[in-house]
């Protein structure tokens, strides 16, 4: 955790922050430095996620250090001095800290798990046993540019229909608190009479017209609880577990776990991480549906089965990863199949998303100009009657 704070040094009073187990580790840490600690307050956790350690950007940058030939801790001291502040200075200077005390890198790496997960650490620990640091950061690189390139792509296919559906949402607004209260005050004069549906379009105008800060205070009370909501890990489950039973949705949800899973595994059995320590950290990144067959396949494995026949009865292969699965067992590079058969799902993934964002992005422009055209259509039908009366 992230602390604030406030201490007298010979210069007066500063203002430093930390990373943490508590306070008083913080405390303790600060008197090392000579300080005198006036106050000490925890960081909020919103504050903490925005101003996130950039792993990938760290472990470029260490990359490219290590292969320009510098030493750990020089590389280390580089990357320090480029940072002039903040976050990720304050990380880099823990990390030479437990260096210079003889500890090593994974060592350092575990007291601060809120900015390096244990996959990146377990990765890091294998390559001390085979002095390759720079390979393992390789990997990692590539393991995670990957990822979040598939994450870009899944988002960016989310965007456009949110942006339609906000203004969708303001057109249908404006002319229920605009547009059709104009109309209502001429209908209205006319004395003519409405029809049913005509009549409740021009009530609800009314309405919107009429408390238009408190509508527009309930709709963004609507999003906030919404999006809180949301937040809660209960009702993701829910959600996840109802998108999981729609068949064409849950399959290729289940596509996408497993492409994770297989790249996790394959980029730590590369870095030399054991079978069973690989999937039961790579289980974690699977949903609830799918981390009992982990377990299942680790258990399998532990008594001796394959593999590919251990994730096989526990439900973890397709049928083109089943077939890479054998391959590698076969010419004793496991590592690098399931890399491909991750790397073959997640084009398979790339191409749903653009024919579902294709299909899905013309039904909501439909909808939407159904709802907006339903609007027009109602606010004119009493000028319509009109018209034939007169004819």
């Amino acid at each position: 955790m992230r602390f604030n704070i406030r201490a007298l040094s010979e210069e007066g009073v500063v203002s430093l922050s930390l990373d943490a187990a508590n306070i008083e580790e913080a405390r303790d840490r600060a008197l090392k430095q000579g300080l005198t600690v006036l106050k000490v307050r925890g960081e909020s956790r919103l504050l903490q996620r925005r101003r996130g350690f950039p792993l990938l950007l760290f472990s470029q940058e260490l990359l490219a250090l290590l292969r320009a030939g510098l030493g750990l801790i020089e590389a280390l001291e580089t990357l320090a001095d480029k940072q002039s502040e903040g976050e990720s200075r304050s990380v880099i200077a823990n990390i030479l800290e437990q260096l210079n005390e003889g500890r090593t890198l994974s060592h350092a790496l575990e007291q601060m798990p809120q900015h390096f997960p244990p996959i990146y650490i377990a990765a890091v620990r294998a390559s001390e046993r085979t002095s390759d640091l720079p390979e393992a950061l390789a990997r990692f690189v590539a393991f995670q540019s990957q990822v979040d390139l598939v994450r870009s792509k899944v988002v960016s296919a989310c965007i456009y229909p949110i942006v339609l559906l906000l203004v969708g949402g303001t057109v249908t607004l404006f002319l229920l608190g605009y547009v059709v209260p104009k109309f209502s005050v001429i209908y209205s004069d006319m004395g003519a009479e409405m029809p049913f549906l005509s009549r409740m379009l021009v009530n609800w105008g009314g309405v919107v017209a009429e408390h238009g800060l408190a509508t527009v205070i309930v709709i963004a009370a609507l999003i906030a609880v919404s999006v809180m909501s949301l937040r809660r890990p209960a009702l993701r489950e829910r959600i996840g577990r109802w998108l999981w039973s729609v068949p064409a949705i849950g399959r290729n949800l289940r596509v996408y776990q497993l492409a994770r899973f297989y790249r996790t595994v394959g980029m730590l059995l590369r870095g030399g991480v054991p079978v069973l320590q690989a999937i039961t950290m790579a289980s974690g990144l699977l949903s609830a549906a799918l981390r009992p067959g982990a377990e299942r396949a680790a258990a399998n494995v532990r008594t001796g089965l394959s593999l590919s026949q251990s994730m096989e009865d526990a439900g973890l292969t397709t049928p083109v990863a089943l077939r890479m699965l054998r391959v590698g067992e076969r010419s004793g590079n496991m590592g690098e199949m399931m890399e491909r058969a991750a790397a073959f799902h997640d084009e398979e993934m790339a191409r749903w998303v653009d024919w579902t964002t294709r299909l899905f992005e013309p039904l909501l422009m439909v909808f939407i100009g159904l709802i907006i055209g339903l609007v027009v259509v109602l606010l004119y039908m009493p000028i319509f009657d009109l018209a034939g009366n007169l004819g």
